[in-house]
């Protein structure tokens, strides 16, 4: 007899359309928070998340920029540290992020990296990360390539962030900002827009159902199987 569950399992429900498009829409301003993973004086992932948090404060999003610096190496100090308490709480605060690394050695930054690892999976019944929107973008010294958005990409869905399609990477950066800090007009410029434009609109449409869209059968199933588990033992 074959173990495949039968899909009349009370697990396997229909999609509800009522929490896929909820009546009752969030009115307040799109939450975004922007890592960068550089701490140079004049770091050009910062100076790009700069102009990004200026075109989504222009499209309608309220944004929070994290400073790495001083955050620890992961687990070379307690989750109660300042600056990882810091990370954490804008995390759980926000509802879609950006990251903006530079490319070193074909990769993204240790200092990236960092801060995403000290971004748990969960923090006690809450999933920080979980159904919220991602945009990623980079820097380059060089020629443009996609190596750490690639990367970032990877890191996104292993979060279980909802990724969004576009993506941006500038090469020679050092030629795209002024002295002031500001960026140039250019091509590079103009994706960069489209890339917050499509996380604004993302973000708006799945704050509400966020939840619901990563509602998953599997888990549904462990879950009930666990506390079954649990209401057996304690009735011995």
């Amino acid at each position: 007899m074959s173990d495949t569950p039968s899909l009349e399992d009370r697990h396997f429900k229909s999609i509800d359309d009522d929490r896929l498009f909820p009546s009752g829409r969030s009115t307040h301003k799109p939450r975004i928070l922007l890592l960068h993973g550089s701490v140079r004086k004049r770091s050009y992932s910062r100076l790009v998340n700069e102009e990004a948090a200026r075109i989504l404060e222009r499209l309608g999003a309220e944004t929070r920029v994290f400073n790495p610096s001083g955050l620890p190496l992961p687990d070379d100090a307690e989750a109660s540290h300042p600056k990882v308490r810091e990370l954490r709480d804008l995390v759980t605060w926000s509802e879609g992020m950006v990251w903006c690394s530079p490319e070193r050695h074909g990769a993204m930054s240790g200092i990236m990296k960092t801060q995403i690892d000290w971004i748990p999976l969960s923090l006690g019944a809450v999933r920080p990360t979980q159904g919220k929107t991602l945009a990623v973008m980079q820097v380059s010294g060089g020629s443009q390539s996609f190596n750490a958005v690639n990367q970032m990409r990877i890191l996104g869905r292993w979060m279980r962030l909802v990724t969004i399609p576009n993506q941006s990477s500038v090469a020679k950066a050092f030629n795209e900002f002024d002295e002031a800090g500001r960026m140039r007009a250019s091509s590079y410029y103009d994706r960069i827009v489209d890339v917050m434009e499509e996380l604004v609109k993302f973000t708006l449409l799945t704050r509400d159902s966020s939840a619901y869209l990563v509602d998953r059968y599997s888990e549904r199933r462990e879950s009930a199987a666990e506390l079954s588990k649990r209401v057996n033992q304690k009735s011995i």
